[in-house]
C-alpha cells in the first residue's frame, strides 16, 4: 500500500484536467509541426506540456520530470522520483477530432511504477491508480472502482492501433484466432479499454514507443487486475537513459497473458530477427 501517495494522486489529476481544458482550447485546429521521426506535434501538445509541467515543479519541485514534449538533460537518472508525462497522446487523432487522445502522468519512484492518471478531454473521464490500492474511473463527477474481466482464448476482444498499422500485429492476430478488432488511438484509452472489461488484450510489437506511453497505462491495467509486459514477456523499465520501450508492449485482461505470449513470441522473434 502506498498512503503516502495520495497528495501526488490529488495533484495528478488535477493538472491532468487542467492540461485537458487547455487542450480543448485547441480542439478543431489543423496546424502541426513535424518532430523527428515525423509524428506531429501541436500547440495543444505544447500548452498542455506546460499546464504539467509547472504543476509538478511548483508541488514537488525536488522530482524529476521526464516528458514526450521537453528536452531530456538525463539528470532524472540521479532522481528517486521521477514524473513520466506524455501531455498528448493521441496528437494524430486529436488532429481528425474522433476523441482518441488523452493526457498522461504516471510517477515512477526507485524504477518502481507506482502511480498512473489517464485523462480523456473529450469526454472528460479520468483514469487513475496508486500500486496496490486498486484502479477507478471517474465520470461526471462519479468515481468507480474498475475491474478487468476474465477473457475468453476462443473468443478474444483486441484493441488495435487506429494510426500505426503493423504487419507483423497482422501476423500476431491471425495466429490468434482474432476477428474482433476495434481501432482506437491512445496508448492510455486501449489499456483503460482492457481494465473496464471492454476489451481482452493489445499487442504494439514496435520499438519506437517511449516510457512516457506506457506508464500511466500499466499502473492502471495492472491494478484492474490485468498484466503488462514487453513482447517477449519481458518486464517493461522505467528510467532508462535510452526511454524506448525496445520490444512493444502486451497488454492483457487476466487469465490470458501467458498463453498469448506463447502464440506471439516466436512470430516477433521471427519478426525482429528479419528486420
Amino acid at each position: 500500500m502506498n498512503p503516502e501517495l495520495a497528495k501526488e494522486l490529488e495533484t495528478a489529476v488535477q493538472l491532468a484536467r487542467a492540461a485537458g481544458v487547455a487542450v480543448m482550447g485547441f480542439y478543431g485546429t489543423t496546424e502541426a509541426d513535424e518532430k523527428a521521426g515525423g509524428s506531429p506535434v501541436t500547440a495543444a501538445d505544447h500548452a498542455s506540456n506546460d499546464v504539467i509541467l509547472d504543476g509538478l515543479r511548483t508541488v514537488f519541485p525536488d522530482d524529476a520530470i521526464l516528458s514526450e514534449e521537453s528536452k531530456d538533460d538525463r539528470s532524472r537518472l540521479e532522481a528517486a522520483r521521477v514524473w513520466i508525462v506524455d501531455p498528448l497522446d493521441g496528437t494524430k487523432e486529436f488532429l481528425a477530432r474522433n476523441g482518441e487522445f488523452s493526457v498522461m502522468i504516471g510517477l515512477v519512484v526507485d524504477g518502481e511504477r507506482v502511480l498512473g492518471v489517464v485523462h480523456l478531454p473529450d469526454g472528460d473521464v479520468t483514469y487513475g491508480a496508486v500500486a496496490g490500492q486498486g484502479a477507478w474511473v471517474e465520470r461526471a463527477g462519479e468515481r468507480e472502482p474498475l475491474r478487468a474481466a476474465e477473457a475468453d482464448m476462443d473468443a478474444l476482444r483486441m484493441v488495435g492501433s487506429r494510426s500505426h498499422p503493423d504487419p507483423l500485429l497482422e501476423e500476431m492476430t491471425e495466429a490468434l484466432g482474432v476477428d474482433d478488432v476495434a481501432p482506437s488511438g491512445s496508448v492510455g484509452i486501449k489499456c483503460a479499454l482492457i481494465a473496464e472489461g471492454r476489451r481482452d488484450v493489445y499487442i504494439h510489437p514496435v520499438p519506437y514507443l517511449k516510457e512516457w506511453d506506457t506508464c500511466a497505462p500499466e499502473v492502471i491495467l495492472r491494478e484492474a487486475g490485468g498484466r503488462v509486459t514487453d513482447c517477449l514477456g519481458g518486464r517493461l523499465e522505467y528510467n532508462r537513459p535510452d526511454p524506448h520501450q525496445p520490444h512493444g508492449i502486451l497488454a492483457c485482461a487476466p487469465g490470458i497473458h501467458a498463453r498469448v505470449l506463447e502464440v506471439i513470441e516466436p512470430i516477433y522473434e521471427d519478426g525482429a530477427s528479419g528486420a
